[in-house]
């Protein structure tokens, strides 16, 4: 790797060691970065190999880089935990790239200003009072018409209900759903804890359903008992799989003949990067689905406005429990967001948004397929996160480890599995989360995951 690094050429060793220690000493070089050979960063600097190589023995003797026999010289980080220690997760990591976490920085602050301008210029008095349940009437009707064009959906502006996130919707949902009878909840073997942690105190039971290359394998739902089903048909999350087209009508004909309810989370839908659109579920079976979606990968999660587009059999049930939650989103914020998508400022952003995490995506690829010989990066060209197949040998526990002690947070597949039974069927594989990271941040979060990797691989047999 290129090094900035400024040296006086009149005391060419001394400067380097004053740099590179004031680099890790500051940051900029990240604990886990491998350093240039000593031959290469000499001939870069005019030095002799042996200057560059004492200047990297004195800052190992420090304790600032870290010498590995036939590995190079790497910026040192904390201690490793001992193998079989409990991960610290209340750590503040300097570096998160976990599944679905978008660009905080890129949240457009000017169009946003304008919008809630615009929005508190045209708002009328009523605006200001307590709000109806469902949310803001400019708000629904914008966006049934936005759903409507970009992801099919079949609505009007008395079917969406307006929330604080998807969170809170899987919430109203899942307790309706209970209130009338419900007490299963089929999900897809590998997703978010926290949503089955949701679905479970709502008093649903989760039940796992295995997926396969083409989704959910939704021909066991008959013979689970459910009275619902989670799915994200667009982008299985996280292994990155969508429900096939003929699987997506044996969902629909289930859910009509059972007379069930399909959750869809179209989390990041409208970020395919391959061409081809797969539209929402939703417009299969309508009377069924309880279609979600969010502005926190096109905006930002601070805004904290999700949607659902609610059947009629269930929407009285969902707005009760609205009342009962004593929960309201933010009328000012939602005007804001009707008058965003009105003036095709929302479309902007998300277009932009989605040329933003497809050259990332590319970037990861040739980072990865550059610096970690063996991994493979899988998963459809959309979203927000890819798997990373680990090389031969190499546990998802052991590079978690690994991340953790260099300030990087990152899971593997398991750690979003619903069962053990589903673990045991996957080779390991991390999922990474290349949306999170500022731009001027990318690189070194990716060089980030290839060391936690690196350190985690088993050594190879020597004599």
């Amino acid at each position: 790797m290129d090094l900035h690094l400024e040296v006086d050429p009149r005391r060419k060793a001394a400067s380097l060691e004053e740099a590179l220690r004031a680099a890790v000493v500051d940051g900029r070089l990240a604990p886990g970065i491998r350093l240039p050979p000593s031959r290469a960063l000499a001939a870069d600097l005019g030095l002799a190999r042996n200057s560059v190589a004492e200047v990297y023995a004195r800052l190992v003797g420090e304790g600032r880089l870290e010498a590995r026999v036939g590995s190079g010289t790497w910026v040192r980080g904390v201690p490793e935990p001992a193998p079989g220690a409990r991960v610290d997760r209340s750590t503040r990591f300097d570096l998160d790239l976990r599944g679905g976490l978008p660009d905080a920085s890129g949240f457009g602050r000017s169009a946003w200003g304008r919008a809630v301008a615009r929005a508190l210029a045209d708002a009328p008095a009523a605006a200001f009072a307590y709000g109806a349940p469902e949310g803001a009437a400019g708000l629904r009707t914008a966006l049934a018409g936005y759903l409507a064009r970009t992801r099919g959906v079949v609505a009007g502006a008395d079917g969406l209900v307006v929330t604080h996130g998807f969170g809170e919707l899987l919430s109203l949902v899942a307790r309706a759903i209970a209130a009338r009878g419900g007490r299963r909840i089929a999900v897809e073997a590998y997703g978010h804890s926290s949503h089955r942690d949701v679905l479970a105190a709502a008093g649903l039971e989760p039940v796992p359903v295995p997926l396969d290359a083409d989704g959910m394998v939704v021909d066991r739902l008959a013979a689970t008992g459910v009275d619902a089903v989670l799915v994200t048909p667009a982008h299985q999350f996280p292994t990155g799989v969508p429900l096939s087209a003929s699987r997506r009508t044996t969902l629909a004909d289930w859910a009509r003949d059972a007379g069930a309810i399909v959750i869809e989370d179209d989390y990041d839908g409208e970020f395919r990067f391959d061409g081809r659109a797969i539209g929402a579920f939703q417009a299969l079976a309508p009377a069924q689905t309880v279609y979600g979606g969010t502005a926190s990968k096109a905006l930002a999660p601070a805004l904290g406005i999700g949607w659902g587009v609610v059947p009629p059999t269930l929407r009285d049930a969902v707005l009760e429990q609205r009342r009962l939650s004593g929960a309201a989103t933010d009328a000012l914020s939602q005007l804001a967001l009707a008058a965003l998508i009105s003036a095709g400022d929302y479309d902007r952003a998300v277009r932009g948004a989605r040329l933003r995490y497809r050259a990332r995506r590319e970037r990861l690829e040739r980072l990865i397929a550059d610096g970690l010989p063996g991994a493979r990066v899988a998963g459809l060209e959309a979203g927000l996160h890819c798997l990373l197949e680990l090389p031969g040998g190499t546990a998802e526990a052991e590079v978690e480890r690994a991340a953790s002690a260099i300030g990087l947070r990152y899971g593997g597949l398991a750690s979003y599995a619903a069962d053990a039974a589903t673990v045991a069927s996957r080779p390991p594989t991390m999922v990474v989360g290349y949306g999170a990271p500022p731009e001027h941040r990318f690189e070194r979060a990716i060089a980030a995951v290839i060391a936690s990797v690196e350190r985690a691989r088993p050594m190879a047999p020597t004599g």
